[in-house]
């Protein structure tokens, strides 16, 4: 199935409540157009913008600056509806998760991940998953539907709201970072992601700035080089083999776009510096992918591009089929990769208790069954069948 179809075929609904078009979401010329149309001052849109994205209000009776008759008008024609909190946990490490309800009644995560002087927020861009990493337990779930450009912002909304970081002046931030790593594949959600962003980036709303915005994919490579041109922000790139034959098995997705068109998307990414690295992401499985000859591999792979590697302890699930790299052997890798100039800091699991860590999310605790393992394995073969990567479903 191509990018195209993908995205049309897995179109998320109308986020529309009682026949009440929902305002977050649009763009901001989209938002100047509903309101013009409704018979609102075209002035109008800056000063909704900034109440919705700037101060966090979800109530057009907290928008003062409007005379009540503007604010009646928006209340029979508009909505700005949030999510709805189906579980909130908290990690011992202070990791915080969410399960989001959306309108249709389909449900997503989104993880803070708190540091000493900022947090990152690891944000879904689909119910579900198109492709079929073998270690991530997202993939092996069926997808559902793409998600809307305003249930991504809406991820980032419900989580300032969670924090008190209203208005989005507000210094020492909580949420100073987005990385969009969390549910799904942003890149065959490009046009919502992209959107999406748009709004969190602009600098009289929210106003995360691009440099504080990571795009992770494990290998859409004919929207890499637009995603550089049109959004400019970090990218992170799920790699985690260094041959076609692993990566072909660990991360299908190769099988169409194998590692050297993947490494050579890299190399021609806007704004790639030294300055602004291209960060590859490396799981490691034990006895899988984490040899001295892997570590040495990778080296050689990435000579050339400005790159940092996250090795990623292999946080379990229920049914994996992986274990992790022994302490030890995470400690040689890294040492082999940074011997040769390459930052290889490895990512401290954060949130494993509450099923947060990378690769958990959407997870139950709960031991797989024989019979639900072969479900799984029918999902991953239906999937993949669908982007052109098996032949047959068996």
């Amino acid at each position: 199935m191509g990018i195209t179809n993908h995205a049309k075929n897995f179109a998320a609904p109308s986020t529309d409540v009682d026949g009440k078009r929902n305002l977050i979401g649009l763009s901001y010329e989209e938002l100047t157009e509903a309101l013009t149309t409704l018979g609102l001052e075209k002035f109008r849109a800056k000063q909704i913008w900034s109440w919705i994205y700037f101060h966090g209000a979800t109530d057009f009776d907290k928008m003062t600056t409007l005379a009540k008759p503007a604010r009646d008008k928006l209340k029979a024609h508009f909505t700005v509806t949030r999510p709805t909190i189906s579980q909130d946990q908290k990690s011992d490490d202070g990791t915080r998760k969410w399960l989001l309800k959306m309108l249709d009644g389909q449900e997503v995560e989104c993880v803070h991940i708190p540091e000493s002087d900022r947090g990152a927020l690891c944000v879904s861009s689909q119910v579900g998953c198109t492709l079929t990493c073998r270690f991530c337990h997202t993939g092996t779930q069926r997808l559902v539907r793409n998600l809307e450009a305003s249930e991504i912002v809406m991820q980032v909304m419900l989580a300032r709201d969670a924090l008190g970081e209203w208005p989005s002046t507000r210094d020492n931030r909580l949420l100073s970072n987005i990385v969009m790593m969390g549910m799904g594949e942003p890149l065959y959600n490009y046009e919502n992601v992209a959107k999406a962003l748009r709004i969190i980036m602009h600098g009289e709303g929210i106003a995360i700035s691009k440099r504080k915005i990571t795009l992770s994919t494990s290998g859409v490579v004919p929207l890499i080089k637009r995603c550089g041109d049109e959004l400019d922000v970090g990218l992170a790139v799920s790699l985690h083999a260094v041959t076609d034959e692993l990566r072909d098995q660990i991360v299908p997705i190769n099988r169409k776009y194998p590692i050297k068109e993947l490494l050579q998307a890299c190399r021609d990414y806007p704004g790639a510096s030294n300055s602004r690295r291209i960060t590859f992401e490396y799981v490691m499985l034990k006895g899988i992918n984490d040899s001295p000859a892997d570590a040495k591999q990778l080296v050689r792979l990435l000579r050339g591009i400005p790159a940092k590697i996250n090795l990623i302890p292999f946080n379990p699930w229920p049914g994996a089929p992986f274990e992790c790299s022994s302490g030890n052997t995470i400690k040689k890798f890294g040492d082999i990769v940074n011997a040769e100039g390459y930052s290889s800091p490895i990512r401290t699991p954060r949130g494993r208790d509450i099923m947060a860590a990378c690769g958990q999310l959407k997870s139950a605790s709960i031991r797989v069954s024989a019979t639900e393992r072969a479900a799984i394995d029918k999902i991953i073969a239906e999937k993949e069948l669908a982007q052109g990567l098996t032949s047959q479903v068996v």
